[in-house]
């Protein structure tokens, strides 16, 4: 069989994170370890979206191969998607070209500190698959809160377990016992790596997850998976944040 020249481009792009389901019927990585990825996820967050989303500006967080960018923009979206990798990004070109989106998407390489700089706020946050793979994550999921208008879409690898416990206000000093509780939020540190991949570096629980989101004003209104929150925005950063936001993520960008 002769290849085509979208079956060879698929080859030379390789290696395939997202499995994209191309206009010709070719796949990018049909043999996905992960079974038909990140497809399946999709499935479950399309409900909860509007079938029509032109007026809509969304942003992308470590878009990798483009997956839910041209999702996004086959609903009328206008899309900025980042992701720090040149890799995925070459992808990302390619796949938003196959789909003729490329008018609707904008594609740039930059670390999600750097969104300290960028003044817009965008009305759906796209923020799955990241958290957990960064070395300062309350420091980014504050920046992230912060270019959200109205919706954002959060996913992280979590722990086992979904009790939260209600009681997890101030303790004396003595009190320390009660952070051995298994649903007081907190997250695991990977020193070295996770699953073969020395990038992961978080694990939360679902008490951290939730506490964490509200902490940044955030409120979530629907869970379409257990890893997946739909959260809204409830109350506006401080004043004072723009600033310190903006210092720390210079000093790590």
């Amino acid at each position: 069989m002769v290849a085509t020249n979208v079956q060879m481009m698929i080859e030379s792009l390789k290696p395939w994170f997202h499995n994209i389901h191309l206009p010709d019927g070719s796949q990018t990585a049909p043999d996905h370890s992960l079974g038909d990825f990140p497809n399946f996820k999709w499935q479950a967050i399309e409900p909860h979206l509007p079938k029509n989303m032109e007026g809509w500006s969304v942003l992308d967080i470590g878009c990798n191969a483009g997956f839910y960018a041209i999702k996004f923009a086959q609903k009328g979206a206008r899309v900025f998607a980042f992701d720090h990798d040149p890799h995925y990004l070459a992808q990302a070109r390619w796949t938003v070209n196959q789909f003729n989106l490329s008018h609707f998407v904008e594609l740039r390489q930059m670390q999600i500190y750097e969104l300290a700089h960028i003044r817009e706020q965008f009305d759906l946050v796209c923020f799955m698959g990241v958290f957990y793979h960064l070395r300062y994550p309350l420091l980014a999921l504050d920046l992230v809160a912060r270019k959200t208008a109205q919706l954002m879409i959060f996913q992280s690898l979590m722990m086992p377990g979904e009790e939260v416990l209600n009681d997890a206000t101030d303790k004396t000093l003595h009190d320390r016992n009660a952070f051995l509780h298994p649903a007081w939020p907190k997250m695991a540190f990977i020193e070295h790596s996770f699953a073969g991949d020395p990038t992961n570096w978080w694990v939360p629980n679902r008490a951290a997850v939730e506490a964490m989101l509200r902490s940044v004003g955030m409120n979530a209104i629907a869970r379409p998976d257990t890893e997946i929150y739909f959260c809204e925005r409830v109350t506006p950063p401080g004043e004072d944040f723009d600033s310190d936001a903006a210092q720390a993520a210079s000093r790590i960008s």
